[in-house]
């Protein structure tokens, strides 16, 4: 491409441009059709449940999960359940975070104790955080505790290895200025690693905020009597698919916005960042 630029005049040059941008962007019809491509799997699905190209009872018809929906908003059984598993949510979340993104600032910077104690969270990491939610009901009881619990821990792993990761690229040229400026070692920690951490630690709370909606769904369908989870459990047990369906659905729309939402956030903190 440098070589044609080389070779060609201004108005050459600038059509190349132009074609290298629009090649580059893609399919103007594409771009137009890709944002309602969910729409359209709807409508597909619509219209296969109601000509008997899907059995109805167990794909129902978009439409009457809505009005299902719909219903369940009016009465306030939704908003009840969606409050629980946010409650539950946010307060795990906040256990999990706050020790998980000190830890990886800690372990980060200081290279005997990150070689003393990485290998004991790597060893624990691939356990299936559900699989202990037994032992955790044995401790704990079939209270909200148990509930905070589970949720804390698999938050707690998804910052603690990305902060840790994104302290560890912080330039040594960084501490070696702030250092010769006199900063002590909490200082670099907290003006230097940590900033510089950020767009890791973001990038683990977005993935924390996925695993907690399903960590607490899972642990919402036997040790609970409220929650989507619950919700979509019963809704089982008893076939009402619409009902189940909107818990899904609800989850989803749930982890969908807390996540755009920390993106925002993340774009106001760390604006230097290309997004």
């Amino acid at each position: 491409m440098t070589a044609q630029l080389e070779q060609t005049g201004p108005d050459e040059t600038r059509r190349l441009l132009v074609d290298a941008v629009r090649a580059e962007r893609g399919s103007a019809w594409v771009r137009r059709i890709g944002p309602y491509t969910p729409l359209l799997l709807i409508l597909v699905w619509e219209l296969l449940s109601r000509v008997g190209v899907l059995d109805a009872r167990f794909f129902p018809p978009p439409s009457s999960i809505v009005s299902t929906f719909v219903k369940m908003l009016l009465d306030g059984v939704l908003l009840e359940h969606t409050a629980m598993t946010l409650s539950r949510i946010l307060i795990g979340f906040v256990l999990g975070a706050v020790p998980g993104v000190l830890l990886g600032v800690l372990l980060g910077t200081v290279r005997p104790l990150r070689q003393l104690l990485e290998p004991i969270f790597s060893s624990l990491l691939p356990i299936p955080k559900v699989a202990i939610f037994p032992l955790l009901l044995l401790i704990f009881g079939l209270g909200e505790t148990s509930k905070y619990v589970i949720v804390a821990i698999g938050v707690f792993f998804y910052l603690f290895f990305n902060t840790m990761s994104g302290v560890m690229q912080t330039p040594p040229l960084y501490e070696d200025v702030a250092r010769a400026n006199g900063a002590s070692r909490l200082q670099r920690w907290f003006t230097v690693s940590f900033p510089y951490a950020l767009p890791s630690i973001f990038t683990g709370m977005k993935l924390a905020t996925g695993g907690a909606f399903v960590i607490i769904a899972a642990s919402e369908f036997v040790g609970s009597q409220s929650g989507l989870g619950y919700l979509i459990w019963s809704s089982w047990s008893t076939f009402a698919v619409s009902k189940m369906y909107v818990g899904i659905v609800t989850i989803s729309a749930l982890g969908y916005a807390a996540t755009a939402l920390e993106g925002v956030i993340e774009r106001r903190v760390v604006p230097w960042v290309k997004y």
